[in-house]
């Protein structure tokens, strides 16, 4: 049987052909990277970028676009306000404490959305009600009733969120849970804050909600994970298998401390792995590296070269051995292909590790077509520069096919 690469045709969420399938095939994708990726040093943008990041982020295919905090300042309120009035497609959600005047806040700038979330929450856990808030867990359970109420009086779609919720009793994130679910929550969060879970932990936290909360099978759970372990990706998975429906990440992981899971690095895990993870999702994979592009330009940092899926390396070859697979079959080295996530091309980077093969294929794509004794003069010459120089480019090829003048001795 031959190998494949797979299909990354999206299914849209919104079509009626999609409608009909049951909710636990797919999954839900929130974007925050206009709201927690922005509150990241590095990563502030001013209302016109994050307008032209919303239209971008639509053209992505995310479920909704959590498109910042509305209380934090008038110009975020306004930036919200424009995103709900000109981009059309995701959910468009603001963010909000339990706090009557960030709720009404977030209420005033959503307002034009044909469709509309109000993102509320409260900490839960012991260590931030004693140190941060300084209330009783029952003061609490009492503020989330009234305040989710509150937000379900401005909109019918309310997220609530126990920030925080990884390290709160279990006990009491069950009330808690309960108690958002009857004030009318319809999608509950519960992040890992701090990123300190591992994914068996997290996964156990979801699975006990699961089965002690009541109503909560007509609820969405949602996961939102931070990276400070470098596992933000592998618990949102591990979420999922737990049956959570919702995830909540960022265009190139950016986040609070060392970021969010990573949408792209999660979308395409859906799109490779369909045998272990048979969800459906309304990413459009060719558009995951232009979004990441125009992210780079709106912030003051692009993706790490070796970041996964959007990197610089993530499709190029520097290894001879590599360079010879991926210029026979593609898929001896990549389990994608670049064009399936819209990067334009694989690169072979070509250096002191390149083989005779990859100098072979840069030269035939610059015109020129070498004898097998050519290319063995041309590589010599070729292993020999690249002893001496890090960056080999075009014109320094160009420049070993002609041998260098024999200097003859004086007489």
């Amino acid at each position: 049987m031959s190998e494949s690469v797979p299909d990354v045709t999206p299914v849209n969420p919104r079509s009626p052909r999609d409608e009909k399938q049951p909710q636990r095939d797919r999954i839900i994708f929130f974007d925050t990277t206009l709201r927690d990726g922005e509150q990241s040093p590095g990563c502030v943008m001013h209302g016109n970028e994050k307008l032209r990041m919303a239209h971008q982020i639509a053209a992505l295919g995310v479920d909704v676009l959590e498109a910042g905090f509305a209380i934090a300042s008038e110009g975020d309120s306004e930036s919200i306000r424009n995103i709900a009035r000109e981009v059309r497609g995701p959910i468009i959600a603001s963010l909000a404490r339990a706090k009557r005047e960030d709720i009404e806040a977030a209420a005033r700038s959503i307002e034009p959305a044909p469709r509309a979330r109000i993102h509320t929450f409260l900490s839960t856990s012991d260590l931030h009600l004693a140190a941060k808030l300084k209330i009783t867990r029952a003061q609490a359970l009492d503020q989330i009733a009234e305040m989710v109420a509150l937000a379900r009086t401005y909109c019918d779609d309310i997220e609530f969120s126990p920030e925080d919720a990884t390290r709160t009793d279990p006990d009491f994130l069950v009330k808690v849970c309960e108690a958002a679910i009857q004030a009318g929550a319809t999608t509950l969060n519960l992040p890992d804050t701090v990123g300190y879970c591992l994914p068996q932990d997290y996964a156990e936290m979801f699975r006990m909600v699961r089965e002690r909360v009541p109503g909560i099978e007509n609820i969405v759970l949602s996961a939102h994970c931070h990276d400070d372990l470098g596992l933000a990706v592998a618990n949102s998975l591990a979420a999922i298998q737990a049956g959570v429906r919702q995830v909540e990440c960022a265009i190139n992981g950016i986040g609070e401390r060392a970021g969010n899971a990573s949408l792209e690095e999660l979308a395409a895990i859906f799109v490779t792995r369909r045998d272990q993870l048979p969800f459906r999702h309304n990413i459009v994979m060719n558009q995951l590296y232009p979004t990441s592009q125009m992210l780079a330009t709106c912030i003051s940092f692009g993706a790490a070269p070796n970041k996964a899926i959007v990197g610089a390396n993530a499709f190029a070859h520097a290894a001879g051995i590599h360079q010879h697979g991926v210029i026979a079959n593609p898929l001896t080295y990549e389990i994608m292909t670049p064009q399936s996530v819209g990067v334009p091309h694989d690169s072979l980077v070509l250096g002191k590790h390149s083989g005779r093969r990859a100098l072979e294929h840069r030269l035939i794509e610059l015109g020129h077509h070498l004898t097998h004794a050519e290319l063995d003069a041309v590589y010599h010459r070729f292993t020999q520069l690249a002893d001496r120089k890090k960056t080999i480019y075009d014109q320094d090829l160009i420049g070993l096919l002609k041998p260098e003048p024999k200097v003859s001795a004086i007489a």
